[in-house]
């Protein structure tokens, strides 16, 4: 498969079980989908990895915990989000922390534009004066998931240096399960143990974890990381998409500009720093 294909592939992949992941919200609430991602996915994680923690230096395991800690808080706060506002304008606010930490890591007077634009496109989507502006708890949580994101990236980049292939990965997914354990357990109770539940939750861990890392490493393993980067964000795009088919949430024009606004910056950044680290 193409590289470009790989990349859109993993980006579809990863939208839809946002979506699916949405639709459990009901039974188990955004925590208990999130326990259940996050969970299920360290369970296929480390029975195909198998990674051994005493491989590593107490250096390495503390900054897998850091790792798994960002992603955790990040998982939980998007779930939280996405309970509240659509899956597309969740994204592509979301998309506020690695645009910040390209422009962070780039220092270009360019970036300023591709800033603007960000900016434009959040206000424009919050509508934080106007009657119909988003639910202020989930732009709350979809700005922690922004800045845990953020956080996840700076990490992610240490952690690519010190572990081979996604060893790493498979070693945070078991610290970011305790993040929404407690909370999880608290609002799903024993409806995590039910059958048609968990094969959702399977699904959702496939097809926002371990489908989506696979094809994006096998990606980033032909293509630069810059041109990974502009592919990434039409996640965006891809989201609002998902969230129409699976969840029939519907976006004005208004959201639709805000939302390209939003990927204009984010293509803009990565064509002009020095690196845009791939979505977790």
């Amino acid at each position: 498969m193409p590289p470009v294909a790989l990349v859109l592939a993993g980006a579809t992949s990863i939208q839809f079980g946002a979506a699916l992941a949405a639709t459990l919200f009901d039974d188990i609430g955004p925590a208990g989908a999130s326990l259940l991602r996050i969970g299920l996915g360290a369970v296929i994680l480390w029975a195909v990895l198998r990674p051994d923690p005493r491989r590593h230096t107490a250096v390495d395991l503390r900054l897998a915990a850091a790792f798994g800690l960002s992603l955790g808080v990040m998982n939980l706060a998007f779930y939280e989000a996405l309970d509240r506002i659509p899956l597309g304008v969740a994204v592509t606010i979301e998309f506020a922390g690695p645009v910040g930490v390209a422009v962070a890591l780039s220092r270009r007077p360019l970036d300023l534009v591709w800033v603007a634009l960000a900016v434009a496109g959040i206000l424009l989507l919050a509508d934080p004066f106007g009657t119909g502006g988003l639910d202020p708890v989930g732009l709350v949580f979809v700005a922690i998931a922004a800045i845990a994101w953020a956080i996840y990236i700076l990490i992610a980049a240490r952690a690519a240096q010190r572990f081979e292939g996604l060893t790493g990965l498979a070693l945070a997914s078991a610290v970011a399960a305790l993040v929404p354990l407690v909370p999880g357990v608290a609002a799903a109770g024993t409806e995590l143990l039910v059958p048609q539940i968990l094969a959702l939750g399977v699904a959702v861990a496939l097809l926002s974890s371990v489908i989506p890392y696979s094809l994006e490493t096998l990606a980033l393993r032909r293509i630069p990381p810059r041109v990974f980067g502009i592919l990434m964000s039409l996640e965006p795009a891809v989201a609002t998409l998902a969230g129409f088919l699976v969840l029939d949430q519907r976006l004005g024009a208004r959201d639709l500009v805000a939302i390209g606004l939003v990927i204009a910056a984010s293509v803009g950044v990565t064509r002009t720093s020095l690196r845009l680290v791939p979505e977790p």
